[in-house]
């Protein structure tokens, strides 16, 4: 008590100093430029007990974080304080003034503010989720009630008029007593009338954005509160735990019941995204306010086009705190495929996901002159062409092969339909570009660098998009028929075997793992093309001002789509096994995952036409009813992550940032290598045609029988011999966790791989379970070149 009563009286004192110290420090005649920086800092460090919620205190953070009195000025001003997720603050500095923060004690890192980008109802059935309700009660949307939280950092939500929000039949009950979060009233967002026992939570982050912007918010463009206006978050967040709507669909497209992954679920949003981004000052500020309110799962579909180390990645940091305090974060892995080594979000902690087809389509055909008939697939919720053929041009004819607004020539445009290519701007843009310049209606063509990928869209006028192959063949007609034709027929919504699901969307971002080759990215895919979900009444469908439409659901494709699925299947395995922590939950997701589409082939690449490989498809597609029950799991704690960061090459002082606690990494003990990290994956780097590695695994046994026996069955990668040691694991009472070791060796002396990457698998069996882990060899540079 003695202590704690002199600390009482110390305080005071030392507040009084600080502030005598900024009233006379001398201002500097020039004053430099200030920007946003994140300082983090030690959990004792003096800043940490301002709040920018409290007047006056930005003359005490000068003083507070060393600066001396010639970089006083410009005085440096507070924008949050974080104190959960990680611990520090979020300020206004110069240049010179963040560099000499750096230095001082206490401050484990400084990084310069940055924008980040989103990741832009049949999908129960495709998982089968309509089938667990005997077994997973949550995953049916009656009946059940969940303490579960699915935090969702995004664009925030749009509440009003949309059953996805509201809760069913009797209600939720209240929200659980593990939250302790709630929802803000601000402009055009009442929080009495907007949230209920479904909607928990709903919170707004903008310093950092304004502060980018350089001006506060025009709230005629957006609004300054958890409304969403973009349509992202709303769209993500009834994709996670959504409750069920009958009769939902995008005007004819989709008709039928629309259900969130985890219906029962409650939903907390953090609107962190804008008009131009998301700054990652608000993103941390957000992870620290879902990790006090008590979450239980975080939804990120945001990210960047760059994987910057660990220790420098704000997403990657505030994952780390919320894993920490038992919080599965689930995230996209971007929209930058597909080339090699684009994936993001890409920290072990971190459920990173990618984002493929399910087994509905929106098919439009181009019917030629010649009789040709090229399958496409479109939205078009308009009047449709008559059977009537009207001349076809080709755009790079008529002024802008892209199809770019104002450069069509009209005098060729005009009554015609327009084969335009896929690239640069928005693809209904270009539809309304052809429509400005007198077109009917237009064929989009994928080019070389998106390959097959289709993706259906709410074109403005008569549209349909196909493949490259098809669009090569569309355009040698238009150059070789002296009097083109064409028109387009819509089919509305087919689901079918035809083509085969799921597929890997050719967008969606691959591995291998640009800052930790070791460790296996993607994690899994899940469905995220063409995905019906909930929109906002703020914005149309396109997201485009020249379109006037309004709607309460839209289909819309990415990695944005596929990551709340997950989120809402790590909800759903929450509700189920609530004392799994975020890792087992993973490792449930991954080692269940499927590698055969609807036709009992490998998924295949939408951008190559070919199998796809675990760097496209990560650990599979997710089973959900698999995952629930799946035998064994990998776990690991933040000590193990701290071991695997110190594998990596990090220092004590860039690992700080993690620890938090004042201690210094103890890297004496790191594991031999970062693969060795118990992940429920294996990717090798071989340096040589005579390498060798073993990497060391320890699973636990989670099934019904406690004396289960897995045998191991290896399918090991072409040019390499895989050995597991032992090759059967034999569980009991007092052994539910069992160790084990694989030797990934080069086979034959020398052998030559003409790839690459080399491919195969582990799996455990005892007769009911498949836990299976994907094998990933990168072979020496000079190895021939060969597709992912």
């Amino acid at each position: 008590m003695a202590m704690a009563s002199r600390k009482q009286l110390l305080l005071p004192c030392l507040v009084l100093l600080f502030v005598a110290a900024a009233a006379v420090a001398e201002a500097s005649p020039r004053a430099q430029p200030q920007s946003t920086y994140i300082v983090h800092l030690a959990p004792d460090h003096p800043a940490l007990s301002l709040s920018p919620a409290r007047g006056g205190r930005n003359a005490l953070l000068g003083p507070l974080l060393g600066l001396p009195r010639r970089l006083s000025a410009p005085r440096p001003r507070l924008l949050y304080t974080y104190a959960r997720a990680t611990t520090g603050v979020a300020a206004r500095l110069t240049e010179a003034q963040a560099a000499h923060v750096a230095a001082q004690p206490g401050v484990l890192a400084v990084h310069r503010d940055q924008a980040r980008q989103l990741h832009t109802t049949h999908t129960p059935e495709f998982l089968h989720l309509n089938s667990a309700a005997g077994v997973l009660p949550a995953a049916s949307g009656s009946g059940a009630v969940s303490d579960v939280v699915v935090g969702v950092l995004d664009t925030g939500i749009y509440p009003l008029n949309r059953s996805s929000f509201k809760p069913v039949g009797d209600g939720l009950g209240p929200p659980p007593s593990s939250f302790s979060g709630g929802c803000v009233s601000a402009a055009k967002f009442n929080a009495s009338a907007f949230c209920n026992s479904k909607l928990i939570g709903a919170k707004f982050f903008y310093k950092g954005y304004e502060e980018g912007l350089g001006h506060p918010i025009n709230e005629t463009l957006e609004s300054k509160s958890p409304l969403d206006t973009e349509g992202h978050g709303t769209h993500t967040a009834s994709t996670a735990a959504g409750s069920p709507v009958d009769g939902a669909g995008f005007y004819q497209y989709a008709r039928g019941r629309a259900v969130g992954m985890a219906p029962t679920a409650r939903i907390a949003a953090y609107k962190i995204c804008w008009k131009s981004g998301c700054f990652d000052s608000d993103i941390l500020a957000a992870f620290d306010e879902a990790v006090g309110d008590g979450v239980n799962v975080i939804s990120l579909s945001v990210g960047s086009t760059y994987a910057a180390d660990f220790y420098e990645d704000s997403i990657a940091i505030g994952a780390f705190g919320a894993v920490k305090k038992g919080i599965v974060v689930s995230a996209s892995a971007g929209n930058s495929g597909p080339g090699e080594y684009t994936a993001s979000n890409i920290a072990p902690w971190i459920l990173t996901v990618g984002a493929s087809t399910v087994d509905r389509e929106f098919p439009a055909d181009a019917v030629l002159g010649d009789g040709s008939v090229y399958g496409g697939v479109s939205l078009y919720a308009g009047d449709p062409l008559n059977s009537t053929k009207l001349p076809l041009v080709y755009a790079a004819d008529c002024g802008s092969r892209l199809c770019l607004i104002g450069e069509l020539d009209k005098d060729k445009v005009a009554g015609k339909i327009v084969l335009c290519e896929r690239g640069v701007n928005a693809r209904v843009e270009k539809g309304a570009a052809v429509g400005k310049a007198g077109g009917i209606g237009m064929i989009l063509a994928n080019t070389e660098e998106s390959g097959e990928e289709l993706i259906a869209d709410p074109h403005l006028i008569p549209s349909t998009m196909v493949g490259q192959k098809f669009g090569d063949k569309i355009r040698h007609y238009v150059k070789t028929d002296p009097s083109p034709t064409a028109t387009i027929v819509f089919h509305g919504t087919v689901i079918g075997k035809s083509p085969s699901a799921p597929r890997v969307a050719s967008f969606s971002s691959r591995g291998p793992n640009s800052r930790a080759p070791e460790i296996l990215k993607p994690d899994v895919t899940a469905p995220g093309v063409n995905i019906l979900a909930a929109w906002t009444g703020e914005a149309s469908p396109t997201d485009l001002d020249i379109d006037p439409r309004r709607v309460p659901f839209n289909i819309i494709s990415g990695t944005s789509m596929s990551c709340p699925h997950v989120s809402g299947l790590a909800a759903l395995l929450r509700q189920a096994h609530p004392d799994w922590s975020p890792t087992a939950v993973k490792s449930a997701l991954m080692t269940t995952a499927y590698n055969m589409d609807n036709s009992g082939e490998i998924i295949k690449d939408l951008a190559t036409g070919t199998e796809s490989t675990p760097f496209v498809r990560g650990a599979g597609h997710v089973d959900p009813i698999s995952a629930l029950n799946p035998g064994l799991v990998y776990d690991a704690d933040t000590a193990d992550y701290i071991g695997f960061l110190c594998a990596l090459g990090y220092t004590p002082a860039q690992i700080a940032v993690f620890t938090r606690d004042g201690s210094v990494a103890d890297c004496s003990k790191k594991p031999a290598r970062s693969g060795d990290l118990n992940y429920p994956a294996f990717a090798a780097v071989f340096s040589s045609y005579k390498d060798s590695v073993t990497y060391h695994r320890v699973v636990r046994n989670v099934g019904s029988d406690a004396s289960a026996v897995y045998e191991a069955k290896v399918e090991s990668p072409a040019g390499v011999d895989a050995k597991v040691t032992p090759a059967k694991l034999v569980f009991d009472e007092e052994h539910r966790s069992l160790a084990y070791e694989i030797t990934l060796a080069v086979s034959g002396n020398p052998v030559i791989v003409d790839a690459k990457y080399s491919f195969g698998s582990v799996t455990w069996s005892d007769g009911k379970h498949n836990v299976t882990s994907p094998i990933a060899v990168t072979w020496p540079e000079s190895a021939g070149a060969a597709s992912m």
